[in-house]
């Protein structure tokens, strides 16, 4: 049986994330206590892994403190059990939460406790913080549409089972922040910029002109192999620590031309040795 624990901050978009699982056919349950997993995992493992093979469940803070407090508990003697489990944490910067339950009008579950929303939402941080420590995955979605977040959840999930470690080549701008749940982080802003050429400015690094301008430049082709060669020396160790995920975050300054092409450059170069490899662009529509 695997078990997909959704946990996160309120506002962050862990409601999205369990509708992604249940439209690819997780048994999905919001809000159960921490307590009743041993109990529902029990029952749905003697039901036959055919009824309830893949089952996501619901974990923050509606629960009680002495609930929450069990967690880390509860996940060992799960996998203990048997029970392939793994816990995915979503979170966005407070700002950004604020603004949410501004637009939605939603009511934060800790503002019941006399608090208000700011407050509740740090609250909500301290109190969960010992599950994000837990976490096989982190998900901000401070800079991210719904849409990209059904994206990335599917992304996670799709992944075979014996395909092995899944690694993914993010670009990104630093103008729009640093993505969070990178693993790995390279910045490529050293670069030469084709920014400053008004003829390329409005490609990205999909297109032929960018391609040729960077490949013509020897300090690219210099930081490519450089990256290259490190990531296929640590990639097996992560494996050997048998880790589902790695994230390569590759940075420029807007995100659309250098931080691109290294992702794509890279992505196709390790397609050819490994099963599963992905490709995502932050900041390109």
């Amino acid at each position: 049986m695997k078990l997909i624990i959704v946990s996160g901050l309120s506002g962050a978009g862990k409601s999205t994330a369990l509708n992604v699982l249940e439209d690819i056919g997780y048994y999905c349950v919001d809000n159960l206590p921490t307590s009743l997993l041993p109990a529902m995992s029990r029952e749905m493992l003697e039901q036959g892994k055919t009824v309830y093979r893949r089952v996501a469940v619901g974990v923050d803070a509606r629960n009680t403190s002495s609930d929450l407090a069990q967690f880390t508990r509860v996940c060992r003697d799960l996998r203990e059990a048997g029970v392939a489990v793994e816990v995915f944490f979503l979170e966005a910067d407070n700002a950004v939460l604020l603004k949410r339950f501004s637009e939605t009008r939603r009511k934060h579950p800790l503002t019941s406790h006399g608090l208000i929303l700011s407050d509740a939402i740090a609250s909500e941080r301290k109190l969960l913080e010992p599950l994000r420590a837990l976490a096989d995955l982190c998900f901000d979605t401070t800079l991210s549409h719904h849409h990209e977040l059904r994206k990335q959840v599917v992304d996670r999930v799709s992944r075979r089972v014996g395909d092995g470690l899944l690694v993914v080549f993010v670009s990104f701008g630093f103008k729009q922040g640093i993505p969070t749940d990178a693993d790995y982080l390279f910045d490529l802003r050293c670069l030469p910029n084709p920014f400053w050429d008004p003829a390329l400015r409005h490609l990205t690094g999909h297109d032929p002109q960018v391609i040729a301008f960077l490949e013509g430049n020897p300090l690219v082709e210099e930081m490519y192999q450089t990256l290259a060669g490190f990531i296929a020396r640590w990639l097996p160790r992560f494996e050997a620590n048998n880790r589902a995920y790695l994230t390569i975050a590759l940075g420029c300054t807007g995100g659309q031309h250098r931080s691109v092409y290294f992702a794509e450059r890279l992505g196709r170069h390790f397609c050819t040795e490994r099963e599963n490899v992905q490709v995502r662009h932050r900041e390109l529509p």
